[in-house]
């Protein structure tokens, strides 16, 4: 009865395994986002990054001051400011400068891109699912323990071991979700684990804003720390109790053992180089916005609360933009080949572009308009990028390859904000964010663009495909046997008779679940 029971609910688990891997990734990013809504508050507790002048809390609006606050740049100054006696600006740190941007990219991204390809390594060699346990668990305790921090090189060495951790996280579950999941729903299920990023990135304003506010048991900001890492904890749990290891896919293995497959070569295609810088840009320009956003509408709009906008514009309309992509990617890509899941991620940059312009030009109302509008389009590319991705290396090193992207991809895309400080100091904050968040986009979009030239078109139907008794090595013969995702073909590996089925194809790969052997 039990036994019939768990059949019946058997169709669950697919489901549960990507809700289990999406919000544990949540967790992961609410620990890592949460630095940029807190940083003023942690700045003055642990005293470091810029002071500068700053509108104080009275209930004076901006139109009703005789001078803006942000433009005094001498302490004294700033607080001879009043109206009728009553002071409104203040001079403290306001949680930018330098030791907040390495705070927020380098000293996270350094340790993060190291072990992203070390992890992504080991997830072609070892059970995936005990590996994701561990490294969920480092970032749970990482995180809890960012809440007890007494000095500025504690948080750093904190954020560094978080960054460990999560590293893990995307390459092992990209391989195992690829393990359990159909090339029909490949993209969406990416698209859908990689919101992971935005959701935690969304939670972290009303959690950064609202509950440090709120000061639970006089624990201020700290308070947003422990219930993070309390989450994640409960995530490491389930996962490491509730998910099993799936079988990986077969990969054409013949006879004589497993065909040899060059990770260098795989890498270096001119297609696999392309889509990861052109990732690598267009990632600079949303890590630009995610480290900048809370604290650039607070400078700019310090008497307009934002923080329930931002959240439902990044946990709303983004989570929208994100299915649409995947489900877009998937549909075409059955009648136009890879090729379309590219020209998806140009569209979509393309469309984004302006609005994002707008959302740092305008002010409070149009600015949030804009930003949803921008933000519809803009999400759709990180689950598109890497469903392109494992379509187009060898499933031998797949979690590999996906380390490496990310290493690229993060060192690039992570670290470019910091150049954001300089810059403002050249040419104002706005200015500095506009180029780093929207122009960014923009360069993107004509990265992706050419990329795009360099992807397979249409696959041959199967009425196409050459008959019984015609070469057996032709790539149409691979079409009956599902979709190749074996693309790359190493220069020692030759095709035996010994190899082909009674049907005269050779046994080449086939990702349907069913499928499935040991690499």
């Amino acid at each position: 009865m039990q036994s019939s029971m768990m059949e019946k609910l058997s169709f669950l688990y697919k489901p549960y395994v990507l809700a289990v891997l999406t919000i544990g990734y949540i967790a992961g990013e609410l620990g890592h986002y949460l630095i940029g809504v807190t940083s003023k508050a942690t700045a003055i507790e642990l005293v470091y990054g810029d002071q500068a002048c700053q509108q104080n809390h009275t209930d004076f609006l901006r139109h009703e001051l005789p001078a803006q606050c942000a433009e005094f740049i001498i302490e004294q100054e700033c607080h001879q400011q009043h109206i009728n006696g009553t002071v409104y600006c203040e001079w403290n740190y306001n949680g930018l400068g330098l030791e907040y941007q390495l705070l927020a990219g380098p000293s996270f991204i350094a340790v993060f891109t190291v072990m992203g390809v070390v992890l992504g390594v080991a997830a072609d060699r070892y059970n995936r699912v005990r590996m994701l346990f561990v490294c969920t668990l480092v970032f749970a305790v990482a995180i809890l323990l960012q809440g007890t921090v007494k000095e500025y090189w504690h948080l750093i060495l904190l954020r560094m071991v978080m960054a460990a951790g999560e590293a893990g996280c995307n390459p092992l579950a990209t391989g195992i979700m690829s393990d359990i999941f159909p090339e029909s729903k490949r993209a969406l299920v990416m698209a859908i684990f990689n919101w992971g990023i935005y959701g935690g990135y969304g939670i972290a304003f009303p959690v950064g804003r609202y509950i440090t506010k709120l000061d639970i048991g006089g624990l201020g900001w700290r308070i947003c720390y422990y219930g993070t890492g309390v989450l994640a904890l409960i995530m490491a749990v389930l996962t490491g109790t509730t998910l099993r290891e799936p079988e990986r896919q077969s990969i054409g293995e013949d006879a004589a053992g497993k065909a040899k497959v060059n990770l260098w070569k795989a890498l270096l295609q001119p297609r696999v180089l392309l889509l990861m810088f052109a990732a690598s840009i267009r990632h600079c320009g949303g890590m630009t916005f995610a480290y900048n956003a809370d604290l650039y509408y607070n400078i700019y709009f310090p008497d307009v609360d934002l923080g329930w906008w931002l959240f439902a514009v990044t946990i709303g309309i983004g989570s929208i933009g994100v299915v649409v992509g995947g489900i877009v990617s998937d549909k075409f890509v059955a009648k136009m080949g890879i090729r379309s899941r590219v020209a998806c991620l140009a569209i979509s940059q393309l469309l984004a572009t302006p609005f994002a312009f707008g959302s740092v030009y305008f002010e409070p109302l149009w600015a949030m308009i804009t930003l949803g509008i921008s933000y519809f389009f803009a999400e759709m590319w990180f689950g598109i990028v890497f469903a392109v991705l494992v379509e187009i290396v060898p499933l031998q090193v797949r979690s590999t390859t996906i380390g490496v992207f990310l290493f690229v991809m993060n060192n690039i895309g992570g670290n470019l904000p910091i150049l954001v400080d300089p810059l403002a100091k050249a040419i104002g904050y706005r200015g500095s964010v506009m180029f780093f968040y929207a122009g960014f986009y923009g360069i993107s979009t004509l990265l992706f663009f050419v990329t795009m030239f360099f992807m397979d078109g249409p696959k041959p139907t199967a009425s196409s495909a050459p008959t019984i008794g015609h070469d057996p090595t032709s790539h149409a013969n691979h079409v009956e046997m599902g979709h190749e995702n074996n693309t790359f073909q190493p220069d020692d590996y030759l095709p035996s008779p010994h190899t082909n089925g009674a049907n005269g194809h050779r046994n080449i790969v086939s990702v349907r679940p069913s499928e499935s052997s040991r690499l």
